[in-house]
C-alpha cells in the first residue's frame, strides 16, 4: 500500500469520525435542550395573586386624572408579588402621582397570565369598553419567545393591536420582550436559546410599534444587565420579576409613559 493510499484511507476515516461526532453532538445537544425544556415547563412558577385589585386609584384628590390601562401577560398583572404597590402598574401609578405635577391615576389591567401576542385583540376590546383610557401600556412577548414563535407573526398581531388603540385616540407604550437570558429558572444552553429568541421578538416588536404610531421601551437593553447582575430582581421562581425587578422596569418605562400622558392630556 502506497503512502498516498494510506493518506486517502486515513482521511476517509477521519471524515467519517468527524461526521459521526457531529451527529452525536447534535443529537446530544438536542437531548439536553429537550430535557431542560421539560424541566423548565414543569417547574412550579408564581401564580397570579387573586387578591390583587385589577382596578385602583392612586394619587391626591383634585390632581389631573390619568386613565392608565395595562395589557399583556403575567408581567402586566404583576405575577411574582403579592401587593398592588409592588406590581408594575402599582409602581408606575405611584411614580406618576408624585410631586406637584402628579396625576390622579385610575389604574386598570386587562392582561392575562400566559398570554401571547395573538391574545391582544381580545384584551384591546376589553380595554376600550367603557370610558376610554388615556394611555395603554403593553407588556408582551416572553411567551412568544419561549414558544419560539415567528417574529413576523408577533409583529403583525402587535402592530394591529397598537393601531386599533391609536385609532381610538389612546396613547400607547410597549415594553418589549425582556432579557430572557437573565432568568434563572431556565438552565444553559436553553437559557441562551430563549434569550436569542427574545431579542428577535423585541426587534420585531420595535418595528411594528413604531410603524403603528406607538412608543417603545426596549426592556431587554435597558434593564437586562441589572437582572443579570442581581438575582433579587427575580421572585422565588427565578422567572418572574420580584418587587425590585418591577421597580427597575417601572423606572425604565416611566419617561415614555409620562410623555404619553402629557400628550394625552392635550387631546
Amino acid at each position: 500500500m502506497t503512502e498516498q493510499d494510506i493518506a486517502t484511507r486515513l482521511a476517509g476515516r477521519l471524515g467519517r469520525a468527524a461526521v459521526l461526532s457531529l451527529i452525536a453532538g447534535t443529537v446530544g445537544g438536542a437531548a439536553v435542550l429537550a430535557g431542560e425544556a421539560f424541566i423548565a415547563r414543569h417547574r412550579r412558577y408564581a401564580q397570579p395573586e387573586l387578591g390583587l385589585a385589577l382596578r385602583a386609584t392612586v394619587g391626591r384628590a383634585g390632581a389631573p386624572p390619568l386613565r392608565l390601562v395595562l395589557l399583556g401577560d403575567s408581567s402586566a398583572l404583576g405575577v411574582g408579588v403579592d401587593r398592588l404597590d409592588d406590581t408594575i402598574g402599582g409602581q408606575l401609578a405611584n411614580l406618576l402621582s408624585e410631586g406637584p405635577t402628579g396625576r390622579l391615576v385610575h389604574l386598570s389591567c386587562v392582561g392575562v397570565s400566559g398570554s401571547r401576542t395573538t391574545d391582544l385583540a381580545t384584551q384591546v376590546a376589553r380595554a376600550l369598553l367603557g370610558e376610554r383610557p388615556d394611555v395603554a401600556l403593553i407588556l408582551i412577548g416572553a411567551n412568544d419567545a419561549t414558544g419560539l414563535r415567528r417574529p413576523s407573526d408577533v409583529s403583525a398581531y402587535l402592530g394591529a393591536a397598537v393601531h386599533r388603540l391609536r385609532e381610538a385616540r389612546v396613547e400607547v407604550v410597549v415594553g418589549t420582550c425582556p432579557d430572557l437570558g437573565a432568568v434563572r429558572a431556565i438552565a444553559p444552553p436553553l437559557r441562551q436559546l430563549v434569550g436569542w429568541s427574545g431579542r428577535r421578538i423585541a426587534r420585531a416588536q420595535t418595528a411594528a410599534v413604531l410603524d403603528a404610531g406607538g412608543s417603545v421601551v426596549d426592556l431587554g437593553t435597558e434593564t437586562g444587565p441589572v437582572f443579570r447582575a442581581d438575582a433579587n430582581t427575580l421572585c422565588h421562581d427565578g422567572y418572574h420579576p420580584s418587587a425590585d425587578g418591577y421597580r427597575v422596569w417601572a423606572h425604565a418605562l416611566l419617561p415614555a409613559v409620562a410623555a404619553a400622558a402629557a400628550v394625552a392630556s392635550r387631546h
